[in-house]
């Protein structure tokens, strides 16, 4: 889901960007295009929590901040805060501080004020029983009351982007389902297998090497019980997806498809032209006709045919699957996938 431009993004923006992609949960489980400084919020999120682990767990210091994490959440930047400003707190004041705690919750309360509205107004957008509306319930807690001012000052654009995941997550149509099964030179199990399995991938991504393992585990696990499909989806700022993905088909019309996606994906930082062809040697491909495949661009009309389906999906970040045309939260996590298609063997719909 596109959340911001990659490049002359402005500092609030990017700043939105990184709040959407955090509740979102993009970004984080798959590739998408960077917004410009979203490094740095993590960085500091990150050093402070570093300094508040220093916090003494015993003394009034530290039961004064433990107090106070549980009216700010403790996985809030306001806990993280008060436990690194506890850590320079004299005992004396600490103890002062626990005598009159109700006074420091009651400031506390009044600070998340801005993130409850901007829970209560999400929810209410997209209605109370979404998957939206679970994501922002609990993950604004980790939010500060800056963070949740902002995004406020940005609603309709954080409505628009809910809205969108939600209909991204829609079950598909049976008749785009069909097509993301059918003929796929790239898949595994019985075309009539009661489970379907459809990843959208990029060899130059790394959450798609993640991915990778997760692909031989539901083999190995399920083996007839589940067809998978496997798609190409390079995206644009991988300089070397694309070719990866025409060589993987080439590869694909050797018979050896699944043994040059597992060397891709160990090397996914090695992708060029000479990396790809020394592959081919090592899995044992018919190293000139590879070579003029990739040469004629013999598989650049499949690649296209891929992310067309792609984008009939709403894939917009990979990697991407889908059990039965539900679309997987975690493709990266067995767990997840595997509960997903235990519910579709036993009959019920996915989650």
């Amino acid at each position: 889901m596109r959340v911001t431009q990659r490049r002359h993004t402005p500092p609030r923006r990017a700043g939105l960007a990184l709040s959407l992609a955090i509740i979102l949960g993009s970004g984080l489980t798959s590739c998408k295009k960077p917004a410009t400084g979203s490094a740095a919020p993590a960085a500091a999120s990150s050093g402070a929590a570093a300094i508040g682990a220093d916090n003494a767990a015993s003394g009034p210091c530290g039961a004064y901040a433990e107090r106070l994490c549980e009216t700010a959440g403790a996985d809030s930047p306001t806990c993280q805060a008060v436990k690194a400003a506890t850590e320079l707190m004299p005992p004396e004041a600490c103890t002062a501080g626990m005598k009159n705690l109700d006074y420091s919750k009651k400031k506390l309360a009044a600070a998340s004020k801005a993130c409850d509205d901007l829970v209560e107004q999400l929810c209410r957008a997209v209605g109370p029983e979404t998957q939206s509306c679970k994501l922002v319930s609990s993950e604004t807690k980790k939010f500060g009351p800056e963070k949740c001012k902002m995004m406020s000052e940005h609603l309709p654009e954080v409505i628009a982007e809910l809205k969108s995941m939600e209909d991204a997550n829609k079950p598909l149509s049976a008749e785009l389902q069909a097509a993301m099964t059918a003929n796929s030179p790239a898949s595994f199990g019985p075309a009539n297998a009661k489970v379907q399995v459809v990843e959208f991938s990029d060899f130059q991504c790394p959450f798609c090497s993640q991915a990778a393992g997760v692909v031989h585990q539901i083999r190995a696990k399920y083996g007839d019980r589940v067809r998978f499909t496997f798609r190409q989806f390079p995206l644009p700022m991988h300089p070397n997806a694309r070719e990866a993905a025409e060589a993987a088909l080439a590869a694909g019309t050797q018979g050896k498809f699944w043994e040059f996606h597992d060397r891709l994906f160990k090397n996914p930082n090695q992708l060029d032209r000479a990396a790809l062809e020394q592959y081919a040697k090592e899995v044992g491909l018919n190293v000139a006709a590879f070579k003029k495949s990739l040469d004629e661009h013999k598989f650049a009309p499949a690649v296209d045919a891929d992310m067309k389906l792609g984008e009939k999906a709403q894939v917009n970040g990979t990697p991407s699957m889908f059990v039965n045309g539900t679309r997987v939260a975690n493709p990266t996590n067995f767990d997840v996938v595997s509960s997903l298609i235990e519910a579709a063997l036993k009959g019920g719909p996915p989650g």
